[in-house]
C-alpha cells in the first residue's frame, strides 16, 4: 500500500460526504416538517398506545415451551410453535441453519418472551375505549379445526369477550418463511366500536452482534421509500417515530430478520423503542369502525428469514413490499454491491466453490480496470526509477527550497511524469474493490462454505495460527493470537507489492509503511477468511500486472 491509496481513500471518503450533503441530505425546512408531523403523531391522542405493564418471570427455554399449550408448526425450512397464551409466534428453528460447522445444533432465531432472550412477534387490535376487553400478551386463546400448522394446512384461533365481541386469527404458513396473519373482528352486539390494528416485534435484550461499521444490525424499516437503520444502543437513548403509507417493520441480525409488513394501503405509524426490553411496532393511525352485527378482517404478513438473496428478492417482488430487498444490508454502494454479488454467485454456480468465485471475480474485476492499473503502475514505475535523480537534486538543493521544486518540475516534465497521476485510477477501484468487500462480509451464501485444504468456512477466520506452528504444537492460543496462514500469505504479498512501489522520500513516513503489512496482517487475521482470500489474490495478481509493466519501464535521465 502506498501514499497515493491513502490520499485515495481520503479523497474518496471526503467526496461522499460532500455529494450527500448537496444532492442527499434533507433541507433544514423539510428536517422541521418531519419532527413536526412525528410530534403530531406521538401526541396523537386518538390513537391507543401498545404501551403494557408486563411482569413475566424468567424461565429457562425448554420450561417456557411447556409452560402453555402450543400449535406446532413446520414446513421445508423452519420448526416451531405458536403459543396459545397471547397468540405470538415466540418459537422459531432454522432448519436448514447450524450454529457452528459439522454440528447438528440449528439455529434458534425466536424464544417466549420469559426466556432472557426472549424474542417474538404478536399482532392483533386495540381500542381507545377502554370498556372493551380486547385480547393481549394473557389472553389463551381457543384452536377452531386443525391443530398443527404446514404450509398445506392453515390454523384459526378465536377468542370472544363478554360484550359479544369474536376475535379470530387465521394464521397460514408458506414453504419458507412467510406467516400471514388475517386478524378478524365479529361484533355480535348492538353497538358499533373502533379498533386500531398493530404488528409488534419483542426483543428483551441486545443480541451477539458483529459490530464491524459497514453491517447495520438493529432497527430496521422502509416507510415510504426511505430507510430507516437504528442500532439497539440509539434505541435505548430516543425513540424512534415516524407515520407510512406503507412499508415494513424489521429488526436485521447479520443472517437473519424478523419483519411485519402492515395491511396495504392504511397509513401507519412505526416506533422503535426500548422499555426494559426493545420494540419495533406499527400502529393504524385510523381506526376501523365495526358496527353492530358486522365484521371486519385486517391482512398482515410476517417473513422470520435466513437472508439468502434470492428469498428476500422472492418476498419483495411476490409480496410488492418496496425496498424489502435492503433486509440485506447492500450499503450506500448498493448499484455495485448487489450485482457484484450476482457475479459471484454465477461464478459459484460455474466452479461449485465459493473460493474460486472469489479468485474468478477478483480476476475480474483486474481485467476490467487492467488499463487504468497500467496507467497507475507506469506512474509509480517511473516515480519508482526517478528516485536516485530525485535524491541527488534534493542533497544538490538542499539549501535553496526554491530551485530545489523548479528543479523537480523540470524533471518531471522532462520524463512526462505526473506525481498524482496515479490517483484518479485508484480513486475509480476503490468503490469496487469496498463493495466486494460488503458483499463478501453480509450475505449468508458464504456461511459455512469450505475452501480447499484448511479452510472449512469461508465466513469464519482462518482457524491456524503463526504461534502453534499452524496445528504442529499440541496448543491452543487464545484468540487474539490466532493470526493464520492466509493471514500471513496476504501480509507477505502486501509487502511484496509494496517493494514494486515507489520508496517515499521521508525516512519516518517509509518505515510507518514498511510496518503497515504487519499492522494489516494482525487486524485481518480476524476477518472471515473468504475476505482474506480475496485480498490475497487481489495483492498476487496487481503485483504480477505491476512488475510486467514495471519491467518494461525506461527513462532518459541516469
Amino acid at each position: 500500500m502506498d501514499t497515493k491509496n491513502v490520499i485515495a481513500a481520503i479523497s474518496l471518503s471526503a467526496a461522499v460526504i460532500i455529494l450527500y450533503s448537496l444532492f442527499f441530505q434533507p433541507d433544514p425546512a423539510t428536517i422541521k416538517q418531519n419532527l413536526a408531523e412525528q410530534n403530531k403523531i406521538e401526541n396523537n391522542e386518538d390513537t391507543p398506545s401498545l404501551d403494557k405493564n408486563e411482569n413475566f418471570s424468567k424461565l429457562s427455554r425448554a420450561d417456557a415451551l411447556k409452560e402453555n399449550d402450543r400449535i406446532q408448526f413446520e414446513n421445508e425450512s423452519v420448526v416451531g410453535s405458536i403459543s396459545l397464551k397471547g397468540a405470538a409466534i415466540d418459537d422459531l428453528t432454522f432448519k436448514e441453519y447450524n450454529v457452528e460447522l459439522n454440528k447438528n445444533e440449528k439455529i434458534i432465531l425466536l424464544n417466549p418472551r420469559n426466556v432472557e432472550d426472549g424474542y417474538l412477534i404478536e399482532s392483533g387490535f386495540v381500542s381507545t375505549n377502554k370498556n372493551i376487553d380486547i385480547p393481549d400478551a394473557s389472553t389463551v386463546w381457543e384452536i377452531t379445526g386443525n391443530k398443527r400448522l404446514t404450509n398445506n394446512n392453515p390454523v384459526k384461533l378465536a377468542w370472544s369477550n363478554s360484550q359479544g365481541i369474536t376475535f379470530e386469527k387465521h394464521i397460514s404458513l408458506d414453504d419458507q418463511f412467510l406467516f400471514t396473519v388475517k386478524e378478524k373482528i365479529i361484533n355480535s352486539s348492538d353497538k358499533s366500536y373502533n379498533f386500531y390494528s398493530y404488528g409488534q416485534i419483542i426483543r428483551n435484550e441486545i443480541p451477539e452482534i458483529s459490530g464491524f461499521y459497514i453491517l447495520h444490525e438493529g432497527f430496521l424499516s422502509v416507510l415510504d421509500d426511505q430507510l430507516i437503520e437504528e442500532d439497539y444502543d440509539d434505541i435505548q437513548d430516543k425513540k424512534f417515530t415516524q407515520i407510512a403509507q406503507e412499508g415494513f417493520v424489521a429488526i436485521s441480525d447479520k443472517f437473519w430478520v424478523t419483519s411485519v409488513i402492515p395491511p396495504k394501503g392504511k397509513e401507519f405509524k412505526t416506533t422503535f423503542d426500548y422499555k426494559n426490553k426493545f420494540r419495533a411496532n406499527y400502529i393504524s393511525t385510523k381506526g376501523i369502525e365495526v358496527k353492530a352485527n358486522s365484521s371486519i378482517e385486517e391482512k398482515i404478513q410476517i417473513i422470520v428469514a435466513a437472508k439468502r438473496v434470492n428469498v428476500i428478492d422472492g418476498y419483495a417482488e411476490n409480496l410488492d413490499i418496496n425496498k424489502f430487498d435492503l433486509a440485506i444490508d447492500w450499503g450506500f454502494m448498493y448499484f455495485i454491491t448487489k450485482p457484484l454479488f450476482f457475479v459471484l454467485d454465477y461464478f459459484f454456480k460455474l466452479l461449485g466453490n465459493y473460493g474460486l468465485a472469489i479468485i474468478a471475480v477478483t480476476i475480474c474485476i483486474r481485467l476490467a480496470f487492467f488499463p487504468l492499473a497500467n496507467f497507475s503502475f507506469k506512474s509509480m514505475g517511473k516515480m519508482k526509477l526517478l528516485a536516485p535523480e530525485m535524491a541527488r537534486l534534493k542533497e544538490l538543493h538542499k539549501d535553496d527550497k526554491m530551485k530545489l521544486q523548479q528543479a523537480m518540475m523540470a524533471l518531471y516534465k522532462k520524463e512526462k511524469v505526473n506525481p498524482m497521476s496515479g490517483c484518479l485510477p485508484i480513486l475509480v477501484q476503490i468503490p469496487v474493490f469496498f463493495a466486494l468487500y460488503k458483499v463478501l462480509f453480509v450475505t449468508i451464501e458464504m456461511r459455512h462454505m469450505p475452501f480447499y485444504g484448511w479452510i472449512h468456512d469461508l465466513s469464519d477466520r482462518d482457524p491456524t495460527s503463526l504461534f502453534n506452528v499452524f496445528g504442529l504444537i499440541p496448543w491452543d492460543p487464545p484468540s487474539f493470537l490466532l493470526i493464520g496462514a492466509w493471514p500471513i500469505i496476504m501480509g507477505i504479498t502486501m509487502w511484496i507489492q509494496q517493494k514494486l512501489n515507489p520508496t517515499p522520500p521521508d525516512p519516518i513516513q517509509a518505515k510507518i509503511f514498511m510496518f503497515f503489512p504487519v499492522f494489516l496482517t494482525v487486524i485481518l487475521a480476524p476477518f472471515p477468511a473468504g475476505l482474506v482470500i480475496y485480498w490475497s489474490f487481489n495483492n498476487i495478481f496487481t503485483m504480477i500486472q505491476q512488475y510486467i509493466v514495471q519491467r518494461k519501464m525506461t527513462i532518459k535521465t541516469t
